[in-house]
């Protein structure tokens, strides 16, 4: 009722605790967003490789070069694995598990002609990437995008390659979608913004607010399959057995 009245949200926080106050719908405006994301994941005979890359859009160079530059911080991009790859993605180090991951490779080109290799191996132009059991997904992580060392349309990718076995499958049910997120500083893309704060000791709380969006965005992984020299797939019907 206080609220229907003065159009104030009054709360007591917690002390040193991070806590939501609000979350609301808002309406999609149509502007670009700062980069795209295309994955696609190449099945060719035992060997699967999994391909991703980012660039940054026409919209994004042009706010880059304003006095006020915007930077995407804390890219996250998970893609998800099946169960029946997760034991292909690790790899034994003396007597424990150790998850494989791969840091930055500038020298990494999938568009190159090479033999797929037998290891499991993933490879980053920018960022680190590896298998996260949490969310059960490759992992790959920026810091900021554009990337302070590289051009702003240059593109990054991401590869990985894994071997299976003769007991694992490719599900027929499948459908994967990579999970993008990431942090804008100085942008409010619901349109809602803090016209003004307050506390009762009253020392100019303004100054303090900081006004961020967090994008979280889904992108769909398109599916190939390679058929290899003396395959019937026609023989093999929905079961993809490798």
């Amino acid at each position: 009722q206080e609220f229907e009245q003065s159009r104030i949200i009054k709360f007591t926080p917690l002390d040193a605790c991070r806590l939501e106050l609000m979350r609301f719908r808002t309406h999609y405006n149509g502007q670009d967003l700062p980069f795209s994301v295309k994955a696609a994941v190449v099945v060719q005979g035992a060997y699967i490789e999994l391909q991703a890359f980012i660039n940054m859009s026409s919209t994004a160079q042009i706010l880059t070069r304003l006095p006020s530059v915007k930077y995407c911080e804390n890219v996250m991009i998970r893609f998800p694995v099946p169960t029946q790859w997760i034991k292909a993605l690790w790899t034994m180090n003396l007597q424990r598990q150790k998850s494989l991951k791969a840091k930055m490779n500038r020298r990494a080109c999938l568009g190159a002609l090479h033999e797929v290799e037998s290891d499991p191996v993933i490879q980053v132009s920018v960022g680190t990437a590896k298998y996260e059991s949490a969310y059960r997904a490759v992992v790959w992580k920026i810091d900021r995008l554009p990337d302070k060392n590289s051009s702003l349309d240059h593109p990054h990718s991401l590869s990985y390659k894994l071997e299976l076995g003769s007991d694992q499958e490719i599900p027929s049910d499948w459908y994967p979608f990579a999970t993008v997120q990431f942090v804008v500083h100085d942008t409010c893309a619901s349109g809602t913004e803090v016209k003004s704060l307050g506390i009762e000791s009253d020392l100019q709380p303004q100054k303090h607010v900081i006004q961020k969006a967090f994008y979280n965005c889904q992108v769909e992984i398109e599916k190939k399959w390679i058929t290899l020299d003396g395959e019937d797939p026609d023989k093999a019907g929905n079961c993809l057995m490798q």
